[in-house]
């Protein structure tokens, strides 16, 4: 791991795609190109700073690559992407899983707590990773931690383990450790996708709240039009394509 991330640039935090594509080739396929599986295909698209996008598809429509790869979790076939201000391709994995620690946050559907870790101590975890530029102490992430519970109601649950917790209460430790390191940027894969339809409600509307009062651009993968209607702006993927972008218009609070 480097000793620092790479900087990003605090006023571009937003996300450029340029002519993205991804494919894979089918086990045991002939090198003749027609047993390739393209998954995404010629994808452009840019994200502002601060701003509210949810990508809609049905399945397989490559809603969860698509992310991974503006994540920089993954690499394109082809094509070009900047993650707050910084060009993946010019990173070794070192440096942008250091990048992701430092700068960005994730939402799951399947929650991902360490299960032999508290709520409290699973949200210290991104702090406890922190490059040593922005490195804090134990008490320090303590305590940022605590305050992140109880932005998310569970101040009262802090010491107990996620087989302890429902499933709305663990959605929202993911929330609180996917704010821990200030991320300028949080990438959510259907965060409501295994709540029921009020605490999924519940999970969304404080997902929005932290966007407002941070400033965070968001970046959400979903099937639920709800949901959707919600963003600034919604991407419909369909066979790996782009078929439309609408502007339904943020919800504010009030």
């Amino acid at each position: 791991m480097p000793e620092a991330e790479p900087t990003p640039n605090p006023s571009a935090s937003r996300i450029v795609a340029r002519h993205v594509a991804q494919r894979y080739r089918r086990a045991g396929s002939r090198d003749d190109g027609r047993e390739e599986l393209v998954v995404l295909d010629g994808v452009d698209l840019e994200i502002e700073a601060g701003e509210v996008v949810v990508i809609l598809g049905p399945s397989g429509s490559g809603k969860t690559t698509l992310l991974g790869l503006l994540a920089g979790l993954d690499r394109p076939s082809e094509g070009e992407i900047e993650l707050a201000g910084v060009a993946l391709a010019g990173l070794d994995e070192d440096a942008r899983a250091a990048l992701r620690a430092a700068r960005i946050g994730f939402v799951f559907q399947g929650f991902h707590l360490i299960p032999t870790l508290t709520a409290l101590e699973n949200v210290m975890v991104p702090l406890e990773l922190l490059p040593a530029a922005r490195a804090v102490s134990r008490d320090e992430a303590e305590t940022t931690a605590r305050a992140l519970l109880a932005r998310v109601g569970l101040a009262e649950r802090v010491d107990h383990y996620p087989a302890q917790l429902s499933g709305g209460e663990q959605q929202r430790v993911g929330i609180a450790r996917a704010f821990a390191n200030q991320p300028v940027v949080l990438f959510a894969d259907e965060p409501t996708g295994n709540l029921d339809r009020a605490t999924g409600g519940e999970i969304a509307d404080l997902l929005f709240e932290l966007n407002r009062q941070r400033g965070t651009t968001l970046v959400i993968v979903t099937h639920d039009e709800e949901l959707a209607r919600r963003a600034h702006r919604v991407v419909r993927l369909a066979a790996g394509r782009i078929a439309g972008i609408e502007r339904p218009g943020i919800e504010r609070a009030g």
